[in-house]
C-alpha cells in the first residue's frame, strides 16, 4: 500500500474507538494467560488500549507493555488501572525492557503487523531474550484459510449498511510476499473515512520455525482461548512457546 506506515492503522480516532472495543472472548483469554503467567510478571507486545492487559492486571498479575502508537498508549493510561501499567513506546521486534517475564504474549493477530519475515523473527528473538528460563511466549494469530475464498486475490465486502452510513472492507492479497492490504472505508453524507491495515500473515508451521530460530519450541496449540482443539477448520490459532 503506497505511503503506508504501520502507525497509520492506530491513529487518534482508531485508538478512541479501540478503547471501548470488546471481542467477547476477554474473560477466557485472561483466564488462559493468568494460568500461564504463574504469578507473573507479564509483558504484552502491542498492548494497545488494554483490552486484555487491564483485566489481566486486575487479577493481580503485574503487566508491562510495548506499543508503537502514542495514541493507543494515551487511551490506555486514561482507563481505570491504566496508569499502573508501565508501557514503553517502540517496535516489539527490538524494544528492550528492564526485566524478564514469566509470560510474554501477543493477541489479536498483532504479530502480523510486522511486515516482513525478518521483523517477525525479530519479535520471537526479542521475546525469547526477555523470558525467564521457564517462561512462555503466547501468540494468538488467525489462520489465513480465508485466502482460498478470494477471487483474483481480492474482495470487497459490506461490513454494515445503514440508511445514512455504509462501511466497506476492501482487500487485496499478494501471495508472494504473504501480504494483505486492506482498507475499511466508511461512507456517510459528510464524506469518507479510511482505516488502512497492512499485514504479513504466516501459517502455524512458519510460526514454529520462527520460534525455533529464537531458541523456543512449541509446547501447546489451541483453536481458542477455551482450549478447543486446533484443527484444519480452526480460524484462530493460539500457540504457547517455551525453551
Amino acid at each position: 500500500m503506497k505511503n503506508y506506515r504501520p502507525a497509520d492503522s492506530f491513529d487518534r480516532v482508531t485508538a478512541a474507538q479501540d478503547a471501548g472495543f470488546l471481542r467477547g472472548d476477554e474473560e477466557s483469554a485472561v483466564r488462559f494467560l493468568k494460568e500461564r503467567a504463574r504469578g507473573g510478571p507479564a509483558l504484552e507486545l502491542a498492548i494497545g488500549t488494554g483490552r486484555i492487559a487491564l483485566p489481566l492486571a486486575a487479577t493481580g498479575i503485574a503487566v508491562d507493555g510495548v506499543d508503537i502508537s502514542s495514541h493507543m498508549i494515551e487511551q490506555l493510561h486514561k482507563r481505570p488501572g491504566g496508569e499502573d501499567i508501565r508501557v514503553v513506546m517502540g517496535n516489539f521486534a527490538d524494544t528492550v525492557m528492564p526485566r524478564r517475564y514469566a509470560l510474554i504474549y501477543l493477541v489479536f493477530n498483532s504479530l502480523f503487523n510486522a511486515l516482513s519475515q525478518e521483523e517477525q523473527i525479530g519479535c520471537f528473538e526479542n521475546a525469547a531474550a526477555h523470558l525467564t528460563e521457564d517462561g512462555v511466549f503466547v501468540v494468538e494469530a488467525y489462520t489465513p484459510a480465508f485466502l482460498y475464498r478470494l477471487q483474483d486475490n481480492q474482495y470487497v465486502q459490506a461490513e454494515f449498511i445503514e440508511v445514512n452510513r455504509v462501511r466497506l472492507d476492501v482487500l487485496r492479497h499478494d501471495a508472494v510476499q504473504q501480504i494483505i492490504e486492506e482498507n475499511h472505508v466508511t461512507l456517510t453524507a459528510d464524506g469518507l473515512t479510511f482505516n488502512p491495515v497492512v499485514q504479513r500473515y504466516a501459517w502455524p508451521a512458519e510460526l514454529d520455525l520462527m520460534a525455533r530460530m529464537a531458541g523456543l519450541r512449541l509446547q501447546q496449540r489451541w483453536g481458542s482461548w477455551n482450549e478447543e482443539a486446533f484443527t484444519s477448520s480452526s480460524d484462530n490459532c493460539i500457540s504457547v512457546y517455551g525453551r
